[in-house]
């Protein structure tokens, strides 16, 4: 018969209380059933825990098994909190794999409210073009995505939002001082640096544009500080650019070309339940949120 810890937790009590009748009590079994257990502990132990009959006095060997038990108790129930606490959320890891301009505009508010009701949970996030966004997620080594990328087999997507693309200046730019639409002629030119995000825009006459980049800076806080700077010009959907930057976002006059951000995930039933509250909490943000024009 093995060792079960519930012999454990019935030999800790004795030990405690000093009686059969008391460790009956505390452990809310009757008095025959504690004897029993209590037997069977010493037989598979294969000699004597009490020097008498009455349990009030550990042998040395009871002494020493004490100490192992009620270590072994103690740990068994850290354990057990910990189980708990990652089911119902209050422990665990989110991982997230984003694209900056996701990470830098749109996750601070929904990491702050979710950490307000889930203080012990570890968020590892990490940033990366949506391609690489993808393959985090088919490595299984992101439990969420978030990107302009399709789902592959096995993964569910779900739209949250779209914005329109602008044009992005300093302050003090030509064409935000003039403050009207920009058309494609408006840049031809221009000192313009291309970003990741520029791929999903489709227009023909855009291709020369990006073709003639002579800067290309995947990061969204590095491409904001060039152009706050004066270095150039770029193009971003409006979330991407916060409002308290004090950058210039032009609506593009010739252009319908929108960024569409999906949440990427595996079947929610199959997600860690931290990963899960997540989700909650930003699809929550998400849908207040809403689309812009």
């Amino acid at each position: 018969m093995a060792i079960k810890i519930e012999m454990l937790r019935c030999f800790c009590a004795v030990v405690q209380q000093g009686s059969l009748n008391e460790a009956a009590n505390q452990l809310g079994r009757t008095p025959s059933a504690v004897s029993m257990m209590l037997k069977q502990f010493e037989e598979h132990v294969g000699a004597a825990l009490f020097e008498t009959a009455r349990k009030s006095r550990l042998t040395p060997l009871g002494d020493m098994v004490y100490t192992e038990a009620r270590r072994e108790i103690e740990h068994f129930g850290r354990t057990v909190a910990s189980i708990e606490g990652l089911a119902r959320a209050e422990d665990g890891q989110v991982r997230l794999a984003v694209t900056p301009s996701v990470a830098t505009a749109i996750l601070p508010e929904v990491i702050r409210r979710f950490r307000r009701d889930h203080p012990r949970v570890r968020i590892d996030m990490r940033d990366m073009d949506s391609a690489s966004v993808q393959r985090e997620l088919e490595a299984e080594r992101a439990d969420i995505g978030l990107a302009s990328i399709n789902a592959g087999p096995g993964f569910e997507r779900k739209l949250l939002f779209s914005d329109p693309f602008g044009v992005v200046c300093a302050p003090g730019d030509d064409l935000a001082l003039r403050g009207d639409a920009v058309g494609w002629n408006d840049l031809a030119g221009r000192d313009f640096i291309a970003n990741g995000l520029c791929g999903l825009i489709e227009d023909a006459d855009f291709g020369p544009i990006l073709d003639a980049a002579l800067m290309s800076v995947p990061n969204t806080a590095s491409l904001l500080a060039l152009v706050r700077g004066g270095v150039g010009l770029t193009l971003l959907p409006r979330r991407a650019v916060p409002q308290e930057d004090g950058l210039a976002f032009l609506p593009l006059a010739d252009s319908a070309a929108r960024r569409h951000l999906y949440l990427v995930t595996r079947p929610r039933r199959l997600l860690p339940p931290a990963a899960r509250a997540f989700l909650g909490v930003l699809e929550a943000e998400a849908g207040a949120m809403g689309d812009l024009d």
